[in-house]
């Protein structure tokens, strides 16, 4: 019994060592972080939303931490390549990911991938959530979003598009077909661009779009705006109400950017890291940039690390009971 309890106080000893030791590590390398420029990948082409969003960030941030942060664009795969290479580099925080809700369905419609998002990236913060729209094209008969219903519910097969399997877009068009109980075909671009393009054109009947985007064209004249689909209304189109609004709880959907850095990445890099971006986040500049895209920060307490990690946790699950109950599969 006493041996046991030695053996016991010893193990308990080396754990606190240990904890100890890394800690301090984990200090030691702060101190000295960062070293050199930092790589932010983002997993999809320049000029989309995500790479737009890098690089509202990357300047303020560059002058927080006192290094030059630098965008590579690794994209394919629905974004899970550039998440990949993010999760196999060095936990030193020296590369870090910009991602998407694309990320939370990519572990779902790619279960071959190379490695565990969940357990392989760790949250920075959460960077912004945008507004989108269930948009139709002009010459559709429905006016409002109870009107679209009852058409598509009256045996109307509308034709949906969207910027590919996994997409956010998608993923918005599934679940609502599926909300409203009506049928569709759900006709894949090679991304939003080509989408909208054939909706504008009237090749297509209705698509989740960014809400800034449509809203131009609804001024034109070019598409209806029939709901908003998040949490809160858009200023750019005062007469599209929520999806939740219209009766449909289930359909509060977030397109949303978090940043992550690879698992093991010292805590005290992960909380510079984060009080860079909360200060980026806060900078009334980037807030106005936001704005005029149809974005929105999260609330200072949401913030943190663990809700990033958290987010994306929640996210995969969410995501992963859509993709196998509707059975889609990556092209």
């Amino acid at each position: 019994m006493v041996r046991a309890r030695k053996l016991a106080w010893l193990l308990l000893a080396v754990a606190a060592w240990i904890s100890g030791d890394v800690w301090a590590s984990g200090e030691a390398s702060a101190q000295s972080y960062p070293s050199h420029p930092i790589t932010l990948v983002v997993p999809f082409p320049a000029g989309g939303a995500t790479d737009a969003i890098a690089r509202i960030l990357i300047d303020p941030m560059s002058q927080r931490l006192g290094q030059q942060i630098v965008i590579e664009n690794v994209g394919g795969a629905g974004g899970l390549i550039g998440a990949g290479r993010v999760a196999r580099a060095a936990p030193d925080g020296h590369t870090l990911l910009l991602h998407q809700v694309g990320l939370a369905a990519g572990v779902t419609l790619y279960p071959n991938a190379t490695f565990d998002a969940a357990k392989d990236l760790t949250g920075i913060g959460l960077v912004n959530t945008s507004a989108s729209v269930v948009a139709g094209h002009k010459s559709l008969p429905p006016n409002s979003i109870k009107e679209l219903v009852a058409w598509m519910k009256g045996g109307h097969v509308a034709k949906f598009a969207h910027a590919g399997v996994g997409a956010f877009g998608h993923l918005c068009g599934v679940m609502f077909v599926q909300e409203i109980g009506a049928k569709a075909d759900q006709i894949p671009y090679r991304g939003g661009g080509p989408a909208l393009n054939d909706l504008i054109a009237g090749h297509a009947d209705l698509s989740c779009l960014s809400a800034a985007v449509v809203a131009e064209q609804v001024k034109a004249g070019y598409l209806k705006a029939y709901a908003i689909v998040g949490k809160n209304r858009f200023a750019g189109l005062p007469d599209a109400p929520t999806l939740v609004e219209a009766g449909y709880k289930n359909l509060d959907l977030d397109f949303w950017h978090i940043m992550f850095a690879p698992s093991g990445t010292p805590r005290p890099i992960v909380d510079q890291l984060n009080a860079a971006l909360r200060q980026t986040l806060a900078d009334a500049r980037v807030q106005d940039a936001f704005t005029k895209a149809g974005m929105e920060v999260y609330p200072a307490d949401r913030e943190t690390p663990e809700i990033a990690t958290a987010m994306l946790k929640s996210e995969i699950a969410r995501w992963g009971d859509v993709i196998r109950k509707n059975n889609i599969q990556a092209q």
